[in-house]
């Protein structure tokens, strides 16, 4: 259903199934734990914190990963005792109404996890709704943004995953082999369309030209076609205007100085397909530089030393993932401190996991999903004083 709505391979789709059912075996296994009465001492005869939800959440959800996006809210949010509401991306309702089914099918009660297929300028109105108390959205930072403003005029909780450009440093000490084999799976992964996949590769002078002939190797093996055929590895975007608002930032990038390495250019006949691309020394004041390129176009970014990657990492209003190569482990822990994001990662791509917290700060957003701290994201803290 994935790969027919919005052409994910199919290959991706089962593994993001598989993805939901472990975050729901987590939530399933772990939400009572995470939820129990904390007792703290003080000055009462007892006192506590207590974990209540907080009623219905709203749920504003994007098409690139249909199921995970969702599951991901739903099962710490319902879980917790809450209800929810899913407004989906709206070319995808084929899954959205796939996923109320499954709570239904699985005996959730009738009404617990509700499907609505309105149109985006509904959203507002569902948000001022007194049923609903609070709203979770994954998105663009511009949507986010107005239901931000929406939420808070309501004085209702809301928790924002936007956009992100994330770095993928590349110090010389690397090992190359694996940094070219991780660089190729988080970029092109879906098309490229995530909002945690590298976009900004930030590699060290002296290396570099060796970096970019190993990856422009890779890139240019991958297989692109009908996402239905298990021998591709990368199918369609998702829609048409997605694809030539990407190839507009990418000739506008290309006329201010980048370089063309590969790709650059949509796939001839029907569908929207975007050739794997890489463009070469972008700098800053060019647009691939400064905003988010949601597809399958890799930047290179060349730095001076570690200074100048770190530097140039942190030049940019996101910060949702970022990523450190290196052969020294310290090292990489060091730099990962100092990198302005949600998460980091060390010889690893940027990835989210049931276990762990995720989430941005700058203009990716606020809040956290996963983990302890996403099932405490829609909860009511109550302290209680006993004396």
């Amino acid at each position: 259903m994935m790969t027919l709505e919005m052409g994910k391979p199919i290959r991706e789709a089962r593994a993001e199934i598989e993805k939901c059912a472990l975050g729901c075996e987590y939530y399933a296994d772990e939400g009572q734990g995470f939820l129990a009465d904390e007792v703290i001492a003080s000055d009462a005869g007892r006192s506590l914190v207590t974990y209540q939800p907080l009623g219905t959440v709203l749920a504003v959800m994007p098409w690139n990963f249909p199921f995970w996006q969702v599951f991901r809210f739903a099962a710490p949010a319902l879980v917790a005792g809450n209800t929810g509401l899913l407004k989906h991306a709206s070319n995808v309702p084929q899954c959205a109404q796939a996923i109320e089914t499954v709570f239904t099918e699985a005996g959730f009660p009738q009404g617990v996890f509700r499907t609505l297929l309105i149109q985006s300028s509904r959203v507002a109105a569902v948000i001022g709704d007194v049923r609903v108390h609070a709203v979770t959205f994954t998105g663009s930072e511009p949507a986010g943004r107005k239901v931000a403003a929406t939420a808070g005029a309501q004085v209702k909780k809301s928790l924002l995953e936007l956009g992100g450009s994330d770095a993928f440093i590349v110090l010389q000490d690397a090992d190359l082999d694996l940094a070219v084999e991780q660089a190729l799976t988080s970029r092109f992964l879906n098309s490229g369309q995530s909002c945690i996949a590298a976009k900004r590769f930030i590699v060290v002078a002296p290396i570099a030209d060796e970096f970019v002939a190993r990856f422009r190797k890779a890139v240019e093996a991958i297989t692109v076609g009908d996402p239905l055929d298990e021998s591709n590895a990368m199918g369609p975007m998702a829609r048409v205007d997605l694809r030539d608002e990407l190839h507009h930032q990418v000739v506008d990038s290309l006329s201010h100085g980048a370089v063309a390495i590969t790709g650059c250019n949509p796939e001839a006949g029907s569908g929207s397909f975007y050739q794997p691309s890489i463009i070469d020394h972008v700098k800053h004041g060019v647009r691939a530089y400064s905003e988010e390129l949601f597809g399958p176009v890799a930047i290179i970014i060349r730095a001076a030393d570690e200074a100048d990657a770190v530097r140039i990492a942190n030049d940019t209003d996101f910060g949702l993932g970022g990523s450190v190569w290196t052969r020294d482990t310290a090292r990489g822990e060091r730099i990962a401190r100092q990198l302005q994001c949600g998460c980091a990662f060390v010889n690893g791509l940027v990835k989210s996991d049931p276990r762990l917290p995720f989430g941005g700060i700058k203009n990716s957003g606020y809040g956290r999903e996963l983990s302890r701290l996403g099932i405490h994201e829609f909860v009511n803290a109550k302290t209680i004083w006993i004396r």
